[in-house]
């Protein structure tokens, strides 16, 4: 089988007249074609594996890499194909994982040297239905110190880049993930999401990155805000990534109740969007203001809509700065509290941003840290009512079209570290999907995305309007996928 060639973004395998390399076809193409015969998992996980050695030494975007464990479960997934017992559709589909949701056997460092270093006792629920599902493992991908920073600086692993622009940052806190996507390290990715940390690499790197509704996907430990979620280079990966993920796992006390969602039904509105009330938010009420090629491609977006039958109104912000620094507070004496709780020797190997950033914790009152606490509440009501007289709300995902690849945020500060997740943070607090889909690249080639919205559980809605986008976004407005370096 002939597998040269580069792979067209806007496009199907049955539209190819030279198929793309084995690395750049999606978890969709794969399947069918595993399903004929036409491929096997061995080939596709082996493609992949030399892709990732190209790639690797640059970006440094895996962490527990097992090429040799992942073509052993290839070679599993083969057989079952060849036996027509396929575990699910994404059996022998290469697949990476955030380091933070636990695998088996593999140390969780949470991207800090300050994390002693003990194996998983078991997969988390992600991890669990990935792995039921067949698929190939490649490893886990980095990601900064506790996650609570939306770049790829690490104190336990080497500095993430982005594949589009190796000085420039590929976001976080789902940094790995974000850059594997992009790179080709197979067409399947899951990362986490409390603020913004799957849609701002996502965006960043020029991938879809969807933040399930809360208690959507099963996740452990849960926490306020957060969430695991796809991450992949189309729509329908990330919906037959869905399919698996959010089958139900006891261990998540706060899940929602399990429900046979037809992700793969991804259809319905594509043709027309006659009828469909859509708000536009340009304006997030606080922190940094999007710049004009982030504008422009939104609104074009919502031009895409409009002239497909949808009613397009301007959103007001419905946030505030007193908001937001609540929820910061909150956030910064939580880190406090662990940090604070570690040996000194250890503390000392926090990332000193972080440090500096939580040191707050120590003289904050009951007083102050309660309201703080309760602007979550309150950031949540105000983005429910403000999305309720809408479908669908589009936004900005990032004012900013990423950074210096060394800096730990937007403004390298971390006095304003949350002032570029305006757009992001309200929807982890309401609970409401929320997915980036890439729809223009910048002058000097960098990628942005589109925010999609909607209401509270309405995943597949956000799904399939994505997927509209992406019928819709002009041939030429992506760019093709960037290659490793010449000569490494």
């Amino acid at each position: 089988m002939n597998i040269l060639g580069h792979a067209r973004r806007n496009t199907t395998i049955t539209e190819y007249t030279d198929m793309p390399e084995l690395h750049d076809w999606s978890a969709a193409e794969l399947s069918a074609a595993y399903a004929k015969r036409r491929l096997s998992p061995v080939e596709a996980t082996k493609a992949v594996i030399a892709h990732i050695a190209r790639w690797e030494p640059q970006l440094n975007a895996l962490y527990a890499y097992g090429p040799e464990h992942a073509l052993a479960a290839a070679r599993a997934a083969e057989a079952r194909w060849q036996r027509g017992a396929p575990l699910s559709p994404l059996d022998g589909v290469p697949v990476t994982i955030k380091e933070n949701i636990a695998t088996k056997g593999t140390p969780v460092p949470l991207g800090t040297a300050a994390t002693d270093l003990v194996p998983a006792a078991e997969d988390a629920p992600p991890a669990a239905r990935l792995a039921e599902a067949g698929c190939v493992l490649l490893g886990k991908t980095t990601m900064p110190d506790y996650g609570m920073l939306s770049s790829g600086l690490s104190t336990f692993h080497a500095l993430a880049r982005n594949p589009w622009d190796l000085s420039k940052n590929p976001g976080g806190s789902s940094a790995g993930a974000g850059a594997a996507a992009a790179a080709g390290y197979g067409p399947l990715h899951i990362g986490t999401d409390i603020g913004g940390s799957i849609r701002l690499p996502a965006a960043w790197c020029g991938v879809v990155g969807l933040k399930p509704s809360n208690g959507r996907v099963p996740i452990k430990p849960p926490y306020i805000g957060r969430v695991a979620g796809p991450m992949t280079r189309t729509v329908t990966d990330a919906a037959l990534m869905m399919a698996a993920l959010s089958k139900p796992d006891w261990r998540d006390t706060t899940s929602l109740p399990y429900q046979g969602i037809a992700w793969a039904d991804l259809t319905r509105k594509v043709v027309g969007l006659k009828g469909l009330k859509i708000g536009l938010m340009l304006d997030a009420g606080w922190g940094l203001p999007p710049n004009a090629d982030i504008v422009r491609a939104v609104t074009h977006v919502a031009g895409l809509f409009e002239r497909a039958g949808a009613t397009v109104e301007p959103l007001a912000p419905f946030t505030t700065r007193t908001m937001a620094d609540g929820i910061n507070l909150f956030w910064r004496v939580r880190s406090w509290v662990d940090i604070a709780a570690l040996p000194a020797e250890r503390r000392a190997k926090v990332l000193p941003y972080i440090r500096e950033w939580a040191a707050i914790g120590e003289r904050t009152t009951t007083a102050e840290l309660f309201h703080g606490f309760s602007q979550i509440g309150a950031l949540r009501e105000a983005a429910v009512a403000a999305c309720q007289p809408y479908d669908f709300v589009i936004s900005p995902v990032a004012p900013v079209v990423t950074y210096a690849a060394d800096w730990a945020s937007p403004t390298n500060d971390p006095m304003t570290t949350m002032d570029h997740i305006a757009f992001t943070l309200p929807f982890n607090m309401s609970e409401q999907p929320a997915i980036s889909v890439p729809c223009a690249h910048d002058g000097a080639g960098l990628p942005i995305g589109v925010q999609i919205i909607g209401h509270r559980h309405d995943d597949l809605g956000v799904l399939r309007l994505a997927r509209t986008l992406e019928l819709l976004r002009p041939a030429d407005a992506l760019r093709p996928w960037p290659q490793p370096p010449q000569g490494d």
